[in-house]
């Protein structure tokens, strides 16, 4: 019988990601999503050190200030309703003492700056190819912090434009750090607001210019996210009510294709035992003072004590006060 679906096969990397090597992710908010999911299962990763960014020259940027560890200073930002912010960083950054959000961001960019010399893998997301450049300065921002748009001018980057931004960029990052593998993938979020072609159009530019920078450096790989939902999950039920960002359905089914694709078996048996610690914190007790609960207190701690005792390198802490002091 035929399958009643097309089924996207990826090959497994050759480069496997583990407790023992580190990976930053970079980009729009699905590679926070990826990334975090890794956080929360005690792997070495940094995310979204500027917050999330959605177009590549915002991406080359960030990276950029990273390698040059750029501190910013308060003729580096800007101010509007109450607020300090830096045009290249997500709002999380803005505050409405200057002191503070320049605290935020430069304590940010010294601990990135040598997490990404050291990593051994990059994973960048990107959004779109529509970029906006600000007309006082002449910046492309990574984002408009409710600035007027009259403020901006709108550019659709080529493929041509994406490339010539990236590959000095990668030559220089692979000269710092020679052991790094660049993975690339494509938000499988659409860009709505903008139509369905320029949508399409601003998505084909991206894979475009990422496969010509495959073919041109070592070390470059591609993860299919944008295919896996257009080919593999291309129905209405894979998608949240607006009909445009994947649900948590379809966010798992991408998770799991990840992880065939990046973790060895020792990870994965891993994370299957922190997630049972994960699960347990999320429990809600019918009564917190029974034996029942006690016991299942006992047995979680002991199982953070098994695994911090075989794993040295990971790091309960939040946990074991949970289950420690929350429980009291």
């Amino acid at each position: 019988m035929e399958p009643f679906r097309t089924s996207i096969q990826i090959t497994p990397s050759e480069h496997k990601l583990t407790y023992e090597n580190s990976a930053m992710f970079m980009g729009s908010c699905f590679t926070e999503n990826i990334g975090n999911l890794l956080a929360e299962f005690k792997m070495p990763v940094d995310v979204n050190p500027f917050g999330i960014i959605y177009n590549p020259v915002s991406v080359k940027n960030s990276i950029d200030i990273l390698l040059r560890k750029k501190f910013f200073t308060t003729s580096d930002l800007h101010f509007l309703n109450e607020q300090w912010f830096s045009f290249y960083h997500h709002s999380r950054f803005s505050n409405e003492d200057s002191d503070i959000c320049l605290k935020a961001i430069n304590e940010r960019i010294q601990r990135s700056s040598g997490f990404i010399k050291e990593a051994e893998f990059l994973f960048i997301t990107f959004g779109t190819a529509r970029v906006y450049r600000y007309n006082k300065t002449g910046e492309i921002v990574s984002n408009c912090h409710k600035i007027p748009a009259g403020e901006f001018t709108e550019i659709l980057l080529s493929a041509e434009d994406i490339v010539n931004e990236f590959t000095p960029l990668i030559q220089q990052l692979q000269k710092i750090n020679k052991k790094i593998n660049i993975i690339f993938t494509v938000s499988p979020i659409r860009h709505w607001k903008d139509g369905a072609e320029d949508n399409m159009l601003s998505k084909a530019i991206l894979i475009v210019s990422v496969h010509k920078l495959m073919s041109a450096l070592k070390q470059i790989y591609y993860f299919p996210s944008f295919e896996i939902m257009m080919d593999d999950l291309r129905d209405y039920r894979f998608y949240e009510e607006d009909m445009l960002h994947p649900n948590p359905v379809a966010l798992k089914y991408i998770r799991k294709k990840f992880s065939e694709t990046f973790f060895d078996e020792p990870t994965l048996l891993l994370q299957k035992e922190i997630e049972k610690i994960i699960k347990a914190r999320l429990h809600k007790p019918f009564n917190s003072g029974s034996e029942n609960h006690a016991g299942f207190i006992k047995k979680n701690i002991a199982l953070i004590e098994s695994l911090e005792s075989k794993y040295p390198f990971l790091n309960f802490k939040e946990e074991k006060e949970y289950f420690v002091i929350g429980n009291r």
